[in-house]
This record gives structure tokens, sequence and C-alpha cells, in this order.
């Protein structure tokens, strides 16, 4: 074989792993025209920040009526690993900005503002399998060292009964392990993955979506990463980019389910997992995890009253916090700098949002019941239209 012909054969092959991944990667919403605020990470993503690792389980089988039990399945687990599979515990905190939901552990994060593990996000009814899944992965993989040590894992959830047997319990131990020992830096997926499988958002597909923001701070560059779980909000109120995206197309690819009586227009759930690397202390990441909210009132989420939005902030500055008997010394960035992490944290989960409808597929459920993908065409068609492109 000439030397020639070998270069290539090389390169080709030096090319196939990137042509899987651009071929895994759904669309994103840059990458469709939609405009943003602020710098990007490499990734855009939440792994944009240094250590931290994303996995996921996907469970999707089954079509037609639904047999409890039996199926369809449309759902799964989502892994956040703060400092990836290094035990080193971060500052913490959480905000909910309405509480129709759950996420565990979060009363020891308020007491000790350390988060000391990793963050879990699955459907409203494996919680607990997935909490418990995380105790015998700590077990298996020597997590913690000692001989006695306790610990509360964090596993969010949100609701995704309209396309999934939710009361068929299909999350086992197995997917919870499973997302763990898959976690990854890099780039990850979006849309219908993980936790986000068969999740619903603002009058259409929702799921996993993820974005990060760059930024300076007088002499130093820090990053900001979220990654939501989007399964909240009302067509009416969805915008993008201050387009009143939700209202132009409210009869436009509407939701295909038989609502039970109580169900109200909005009712659903948003995860947000906040990082940066920027040093913040425990009540400084409580007003981060707050300004979350901005970003998912931005896109049109108003809090209501059957939506569970909550929301947790952690930074990965300061790796020699976490002591048991001896004291630490610490880096705090000064409140009077902060502003630029507010404006970040917007930014990142607003993006996020859209990235995972941008990238979430339509889907049929149990009974038939349909979440249809956001019209890619007819949104930049009316952000044109609004002079917004």
């Amino acid at each position: 074989m000439k030397v020639s012909t070998m270069k290539k054969l090389a390169f080709i092959l030096l090319l196939i792993p990137l042509l899987n991944l651009v071929h895994a990667q759904k669309p994103r919403a840059r990458a469709i025209g939609i405009p943003f605020e602020g710098k990007t990470g490499p990734y855009n993503a939440i792994t944009d920040v240094k250590g931290v690792e994303v996995g996921y389980s996907t469970i999707i089988s089954g079509q037609g009526k639904n047999i409890r039990g039996k199926g369809p399945i449309r759902t799964g687990v989502t892994a956040i690993l703060p400092r990836g599979r290094n035990n080193n515990p971060v500052f913490a905190n959480w905000y909910t900005l309405n509480g129709n939901g759950e996420m565990t552990g979060t009363t020891w994060i308020t007491e000790s503002g350390f988060l000391e593990g990793p963050i879990m996000i699955t459907n409203t009814n494996s919680v607990g399998v997935v909490r418990d899944a995380v105790l015998k992965w700590y077990v298996k993989t020597g997590w913690y060292k000692e001989d006695f040590w306790y610990t509360y894992p964090v596993v969010a959830e949100t609701y995704d009964g309209f396309l999934n047997d939710i009361y068929g319990f299909h999350v086992k131990e197995e997917h919870a392990i499973e997302a763990l020992n898959s976690a990854k830096t890099g780039p990850i997926q979006e849309g219908n993955v993980g936790g986000g499988t068969g999740m619903m958002c603002l009058g259409f597909k929702g799921g996993t979506g993820t974005a990060s923001r760059v930024l300076k701070i007088a002499d130093s560059t820090y990053t900001v990463g979220a990654l939501v779980q989007s399964n909240f909000g009302s067509k009416k109120n969805f915008s993008i980019a201050g387009v009143p995206i939700g209202k132009e197309l409210k009869d436009t690819l509407n939701y295909e389910f038989k609502a039970p009586p109580s169900y109200q227009p909005g009712d659903g759930s948003i995860i947000v997992v906040l990082a940066t690397d920027a040093p913040l202390l425990p009540h400084q990441l409580k007003r981060i995890a707050a300004r979350v909210a901005l970003g998912v009132g931005n896109v049109g989420g108003r809090g209501e009253n059957g939506s569970g939005d909550i929301f947790i902030a952690f930074s990965t500055g300061n790796p020699g916090a976490f002591q048991r008997e001896k004291f630490a010394k610490l880096d705090e960035l000064p409140n009077d700098l902060i502003n630029p992490l507010f404006e970040a944290t917007v930014q990142a989960v607003e993006e996020a949002i859209i990235n995972a409808m941008v990238a979430a597929e339509t889907m049929e459920g149990i009974n038939g019941n349909k979440a249809y993908g956001l019209p890619h065409r007819l949104v930049i068609d009316l952000l044109k239209k609004y002079k917004r492109l």
C-alpha cells in the first residue's frame, strides 16, 4: 500500500468517531439560528465546568394501549457528577420557585453547605429506587473510604405520566447504575434522553438540555453551566428572544392526549442543575440558584401551582473546602463582583431549556398520547417576522 493511501486511511479512521458524534448530536438552538446573549464554553454544556460529568440511562419500548407494568415505556435517569469519580464534596445550595415536586437530600445541603455526591434526575415515581441505587453504587465503587459513614443522595424528579407507564415502575436499580457509570465530560446528548425522555414543555416535546457561559471577573475567567430536565409551562406563555412563539403557534401541533380533570395548563416541573468554577460559598450559591427562576421565566415559566420548579447550584472552586479535622483556607468571590454570574446563570438556563426543546423529537407514548417536537422552520420564520434575526 502506498504511503499516501495509508495516510488517507488513517485520516478516515480518525474521523469516524467524530462523524459518529456529530450523527449522535441532535440540532441545537444556535445551529438553527436562534439568537442568544453571552459567550459559551467549547461544548456549550454543563461539562464546560472542569470536572463535571453527565451520564444517562434511556428506556424506550412498546407502543399503543397502556398496560400497567408492561408499557409503553418512555423514561430514564440522568446523573451529574460534580467532580467526576473524585469523591470531594462541593459547596452547594438550592432554591424552589414552586414546590410541587421533590429533590431529596436538600435538608443536609442547607445545614452543611456541601453536596457530597452525584445529582440524579428521573421520573416522579422512581425517586426512591434511584436513591437506593446511589447508595449501592457508593458501596460497590468504594466511594466512601471510611468504615462508618452516612449520606443523603440527591435525587430530583419531573412527571412523565402522559407519555410513560409511570405506575409500571420501570426504572430499576441497574438504570441508575448505568447513568452513573456512563457519566463523562465533553459534549452530551439532549432532548429525549435520560430522565428527560418522556417530558413535555411549553406546549411541545421537552426533555434534557444544557448550555454554558464563560465570563471574566476582574482578572479571572469563570464558567457557568446549566443542565435542565424540562417538563413545565403553558404554551400561551412560551417565548424565545422576546417573540411570543406560543401565541403565534397556539393552533399548531398541540399535545394529543386526554388530560385528567385535575390537569391545568402549566402543570409539570423543571429541575435545573447549575455548576460553576467560581469560588462561591453556600450563601452565594443560594443567590445563584434563585436567579435560575429568571431564566425559566424568560421562556414562559410562571411557577404554576401544579409545577415543581427546583434548582440546585454548586461550585467546584475551593477543592480543599471539605475537611473533617482541620481548618480550610477558602477563596471567596466578593458579593460586589457577583452580578456577571447572575447574568450568566439566567442566560445559560434560558438557552438550556430551548436546546432541550430544539433537540427533542416528536414522541408518541401510552394510549397514543403524543407530544410534538418544536417546529424549527416555523420558529425561525417567526423570529424573522419579529426582526429578531
